[in-house]
């Protein structure tokens, strides 16, 4: 289990344009090698807080950014190189799986990870975990805290 390194903070979102607005506002944060963990159930609104850090990021609006759940990652330029894993499909990340995360964690790019417990061993030392979760059927709350 990995330590806590940073107070949370906590966002509550009542709209995917909230959540996006929420992505771009993390956005801010991030550096090049930054990691970013994002963890959920199904539909808690993942792949929508990337598509706000994508933008924050200066994703061009005409790319667009969607879960990567059938190609495991997708990779798009803006300010620096994004990287966008979705580890939904696999039960244990390893192998070739494994060795492309870890370029991707240890490269001057921003990674995105979906369903980061798949391979919660693979994280690197420092990261940010987002916890996105649903308390009705349209607000999510959603908590960021430094690994």
């Amino acid at each position: 289990m990995k330590k806590k390194l940073g107070a949370i903070s906590r966002w509550v979102s009542s709209s995917e344009s909230e959540t996006k607005k929420i992505g771009k506002l993390l956005a801010k944060k991030l550096i090049p090698g930054s990691v970013v963990a994002l963890y959920g159930e199904l539909g808690a609104g993942k792949t929508t807080l990337v598509k706000g850090i994508a933008d924050g990021l200066g994703i061009r609006s005409q790319t667009k950014v969607s879960s990567p759940t059938f190609v495991v990652i997708h990779e798009y330029s803006g300010k620096c190189k994004i990287y966008h894993l979705d580890w939904y499909r696999i039960k244990k990340v390893k192998g070739v799986d494994a060795q492309m995360a870890q370029e991707c964690f240890y490269s001057q790019g921003i990674t995105l990870v979906e369903w980061p417990q798949r391979g919660e061993n693979l994280l690197p030392e420092h990261f940010l975990e987002v916890r996105i979760s649903h308390q009705n059927l349209t607000t999510r709350i959603i908590e960021v805290s430094a690994k």
